[in-house]
């Protein structure tokens, strides 16, 4: 099989190289930075952004939120099937 990905450094300017699984945790941050959030289930997202600021919002069914994120805490959060795209 061709792989694209073969001779491609990965960027931000995407796309992310793998999903991971989220379980929201007040004490753990994610294996890795997040590159952005995918959200499957609406709902409030409650995380720690890449820059080290609690930040609260309120996402859409299939959503995409496009920012760096450590952590997604399990206090305030409601959104569900929470997803990370990264870059490993």
């Amino acid at each position: 099989m061709s792989d694209p990905f073969k001779t491609r450094a990965p960027s931000l300017n995407g796309p992310a190289t793998d999903l991971i699984p989220v379980t929201p945790s007040d004490g753990a941050d994610l294996p890795v930075v997040a590159v952005a959030l995918y959200v499957e289930g609406r709902g409030a997202v409650r995380f720690v952004s890449q820059a080290g600021q609690t930040r609260t919002v309120t996402l859409l069914d299939g959503a995409i939120l496009p920012v760096g994120v450590r952590r997604v805490l399990a206090t305030g959060t409601t959104a569900t099937g929470i997803h990370g795209l990264a870059l490993v």
